[in-house]
């Protein structure tokens, strides 16, 4: 009996566990990202920063739509930031749970369907609410985004998150561009937005079928607390974030107020700024492998703070504007390089510490400009810019800690 028993029982076991075991690679292993994954990637990352841009032209119109002084404009933009900070760590669930591709088309389909109403909507309340779901909109597929990213940058072995975040810089000028010209045309804001929408459709079938079927691994808790590493990372966003804010939202009122520029050309800071950032991201690839990503940290911080108090202390708008062009060349590939580093951390699961360090940046844009108001209401606007000079350098004397 014994020798029965010793002889059955491997056979058993021989017969039953390949089988088992062959299933469960079958069925779990994902695919691995190739290059009809990173296009993809670089469609997704074009069609958030179009999305994003196609609305500002419309601002004036919603304002003069609704009737609704500044003070009332800025609250309720604030309800498109509440949207995006809330949808991000959703999107990250969401992601590990049904995919990239599910969540990025969900949130893509979101805006589609908000912008024609920030073009026609005149009732506050209902304002209101289209900013929130556009908003949760762009935060579901920025997050996402992100996400899929990381995950195909180190799929493929080589330094690609400065190109990618390249396109959304290249789609946000091509947004604000377009529509504002289309508007230029004669076109009401709701046929440019059909036009608008017609493209971003366009880019999402060119690529869905190969945006990631699957997310990070689920691991850990489905909120978490930045923490450790990822909260440092979280607080860099954070500043450089800021500092990009402050370029939106405060470059044309510094020009015209303390530099006596013409209102007609207040907008070339932020097209300095966003040219040359634009331009550092697409040859951003090439910058980080040739430097290396802690180096590009340290660079990038110490010439966003030169071009910061350059653009500040200068005594000639010309002047002014090459700080506002180095503030773009020094911020260009620091975020991209922190992203980078949040995929080869361990601390927590990526699928939660992409989209916090995404919201903290988020909180930066948001937060930073409304700050920069009220330091600028207490004291100065160039003590507010000369403060932002002090934190870009604390980033440039970051980058030496960071291990990336």
């Amino acid at each position: 009996m014994p020798q029965i028993c010793k002889d059955v029982t491997p056979q058993r076991t021989k017969a039953r566990f390949p089988r088992m075991t062959m299933t469960a690679i079958t069925t779990q292993m994902p695919l691995v990202p190739g290059r009809l994954e990173q296009m993809s990637t670089r469609i997704a990352f074009f069609i958030a920063g179009f999305g994003l841009a196609a609305w500002a032209p419309l601002v004036p119109y919603a304002k003069a739509r609704a009737g609704l002084d500044e003070a009332t404009l800025g609250l309720l933009l604030l309800c498109l930031g509440a949207g995006s900070i809330l949808a991000m760590p959703v999107a990250g669930i969401l992601a590990t749970r049904y995919g990239c591709r599910r969540v990025l088309v969900g949130g893509t389909l979101l805006i589609c369907l908000a912008l024609p109403l920030l073009a026609t909507v005149s009732a506050i309340p209902l304002l209101i609410a289209t900013l929130f779901l556009f908003g949760a909109g762009l935060g579901a597929v920025d997050s996402t985004v992100n996400l899929q990213a990381v995950i195909v940058e180190r799929a493929s072995g080589r330094n690609m998150m400065s190109g990618f975040h390249g396109l959304f810089s290249v789609g946000g000028i091509a947004g604000a561009a377009g529509v504002s010209a289309l508007l230029a045309l004669g076109l009401s804001p709701l046929w440019a937005i059909v036009v608008v929408i017609m493209l971003i459709l366009a880019a999402l079938l060119k690529a869905a079928p190969h945006l990631l079927p699957y997310g990070s691994e689920s691991s850990g808790p489905a909120f978490a607390v930045p923490h450790g590493v990822v909260l440092f990372i979280g607080l860099l966003c954070f500043t450089v974030f800021l500092a990009e804010g402050a370029m939106l939202d405060w470059s044309a009122v510094f020009l015209t107020s303390e530099k006596s520029i013409d209102e007609a050309y207040a907008g070339l800071g932020y097209a300095a700024f966003a040219l040359t950032m634009t331009a550092g991201r697409l040859m951003g690839d090439t910058i980080v492998r040739r430097l290396g990503a802690r180096l590009v940290i340290v660079l990038g911080g110490l010439f966003a703070a030169a071009g910061m108090a350059l653009a500040t202390l200068a005594s000639s708008w010309e002047v002014a504007l090459l700080g506002y062009a180095l503030v773009g060349v020094g911020c260009s590939n620091i975020v991209p390089v922190l992203y980078t580093a949040v995929g080869k951390q361990t601390v927590m699961p990526e699928h939660i510490a992409v989209p916090a360090i995404t919201t903290l940046g988020y909180a930066g844009i948001l937060a930073g400009p409304a700050a920069i108001g009220f330091i600028a209401h207490a004291s100065s606007l160039s003590s507010a810019f000369l403060l932002i000079t002090a934190m870009l350098l604390a980033v440039a004397i970051s980058g030496r800690i960071l291990r990336v």
